[in-house]
């Protein structure tokens, strides 16, 4: 992946020198290592700090809602599906974009390296297949594959769904992976075994809704959390109003998610938010056939209605 660099910024260069687009939405080096940042090159001469490699995990989708002008946005398989679910709810025009897509291997977790260093990181090489951390009196390698992001380790989508220009050949989806394992454990687990599940897991919740300003799926103008007329939860750190902002936040991301893992990034505690999602996913995959953000012609199943949709929850 460490090629696309080269062809992103040519791609970029070309499309804003012609005025095809007024805005190229890509990365660029952080500050700190493993911690590239969105950047927004209007120039061909800042079209050049884009850079690809496997830090480019946040959703790209999300810079996109309510546009009005001409975009390049550089978009990896969970962007570009994103994307096709931002132009069926009418977010933005699909001619409005021009979409650089990029087959992807996968996000590397900085959790997951950091973790196995015994100190500051303050530098990290990367290969095509591995990376180097280092940092005072210390150099540990990794293989990627064993410190890639959990979604990533589980996508089978790696490929841009929809895309105007392509920065290299397709990559080899993954085959026979078992994508709901974590749900099924769940699912057989008791009322009681789940309601203390989700009690443990949202415990360290400081309501900082990072996971929510992450998401590309939760641009509603007021969220229901900041909504005082009438009040849906409150904002306190009772036990109560933190499931209900996970929760309610989850429900509304059902059959729109794409699993990207914007949300765990996000989170500065750690909290595996997709534990939530990926159930839902699982729900609409099962009972209708639906994976979401891969055609922009097919209304999701929450949008539509069919004779034939299951109706065993009517009492």
């Amino acid at each position: 992946m460490l090629s696309y660099t080269e062809k992103i910024r040519e791609i970029a260069g070309r499309l804003l020198q012609s005025g095809a687009v007024e805005m190229v939405i890509g990365f660029r080096a952080g500050t700190v290592p493993m911690m590239n940042e969105p950047h927004f090159a209007k120039t061909p001469a800042e079209a050049q700090r884009l850079v690809w490699d496997s830090h480019c995990g946040i959703n790209l989708a999300n810079y996109l809602t309510d546009r009005k002008e001409k975009i390049g946005v550089v978009a990896k398989g969970c962007d570009s599906r994103n994307i096709v679910t931002h132009i069926i709810e009418n977010k933005i025009k699909r001619e409005q974009l021009v979409i650089i897509g990029v087959p992807c291997k996968g996000m590397v977790d900085k959790r997951k390296i950091a973790m196995k260093c015994p100190g500051e990181i303050t530098e990290v090489i990367e290969t095509e297949t591995g990376l180097t951390a280092k940092g005072n009196g210390f150099s540990q390698d990794f293989e990627k594959k064993d410190v890639l992001q959990h979604n990533c380790s589980l996508c089978i989508h790696r490929n841009p769904v929809i895309h105007d220009e392509v920065v290299g050949a397709p990559v080899e989806e993954q085959q026979g992976v078992d994508r709901y394992a974590d749900v099924r454990s769940l699912e057989a687990m008791t009322p009681e075994q789940r309601w203390k599940y989700f009690d443990d897991l949202l415990a360290p919740c400081i309501r900082c809704y990072a996971c929510r300003n992450a998401c590309p799926l939760c641009y509603c103008p007021t969220c229901f959390v900041d909504e005082a007329r009438p009040q849906w939860v409150g904002k306190s750190q009772d036990a109560s109003d933190v499931r209900t902002f996970h929760f309610l936040r989850a429900y509304h991301c059902a059959g729109r998610c794409t699993d990207c893992g914007a949300c765990e990034r996000a989170c500065p505690v750690g909290i595996n938010m997709r534990t939530f999602t990926k159930k839902l996913e699982k729900d609409c995959l099962d009972l209708f056939g639906w994976e979401a953000g891969l055609d922009p012609e097919v209304r999701p199943p929450l949008d539509v209605y069919r004779p034939q949709d299951p109706n065993d929850f009517i009492k």
